[in-house]
């Protein structure tokens, strides 16, 4: 059984768009395509509709392949050191999805793919997402089909967003991503933009994906449908 290869950028803003441009040709360069992690609002009061060279850029890279990913509202930790939808019951949830929801069909980005800020989200999120209309899911632990019900267990190796940045834990992110490629696994990477502009995390980011690619992995992006050989009844 083949592995597959699932590789993410999150921070997009105008500030790191050129970071993520640049990362992005590597990534051509070994034909592996990318899930683009948005967010309409970021601290420091920035605003997607805002920054049309942005958007542009998004969405000339989705018509070339990459994947749109909604990545929550504004990143606000809604309780104190907890991630967006961490903690939301049901309809506070919605809200902020609604009006996430507006903002990328307003920027010509709306998706039904839905990944959360930190990659962590409650029960009442889940719940609320495919009454808003979300297909898709991807957390920490899991690939979730919200239509079928289905949950492929796959757990996401990252820098930033949550994830640390040390050598130590980037030489440990490598070792993981090819353990799972040469059990045929799904190997997700995720990265936050701003990391990219060091040299160690992003050498190390792309030598999990070459790691990957040695042993057989196929690339992909985010989707619905959403299959995979290994799935559980979520």
């Amino acid at each position: 059984m083949s592995s597959e290869l699932l590789v993410s950028v999150s921070g997009i803003r105008d500030t790191t768009v050129d970071l993520a441009d640049s990362f992005l040709g590597e990534l051509a360069e070994r034909d592996v395509p990318v899930s683009l992690l948005v967010a309409p609002r970021m601290k420091g009061k920035y605003r997607l509709l805002q920054d049309p060279h942005t958007q542009e850029w998004f969405r000339d890279k989705q018509s070339g392949g990459a994947a749109i990913v909604m990545h929550g509202y504004d990143q606000a930790a809604t309780k104190k050191r907890r991630a967006e939808f961490a903690t939301l019951r049901a309809h506070e949830a919605m809200l902020r999805l609604v009006a996430a929801d507006r903002v990328m069909e307003e920027s010509g980005l709306r998706t039904r793919l839905f990944a959360p800020p930190q990659w962590t989200l409650s029960e009442g999120a889940l719940m609320a997402l495919p009454r808003v209309g979300f297909r898709v899911c991807a957390d920490l632990t899991s690939i979730r089909d919200l239509d079928r019900n289905v949950a492929t267990r796959t757990r996401v190796l990252g820098v930033g967003e949550g994830f640390l940045s040390e050598p130590w834990w980037c030489k440990s992110l490598i070792m993981s991503a090819e353990r799972i490629a040469r059990r045929g696994g799904v190997v997700r990477l995720a990265i936050k933009a701003k990391h990219l502009e060091r040299s160690g995390p992003r050498q190390a980011f792309l030598d999990a994906i070459d790691v990957c690619l040695y042993h057989g992995a196929r690339s992909a992006t985010y989707r619905w449908p959403y299959h995979h050989d290994v799935a559980d009844a979520a």
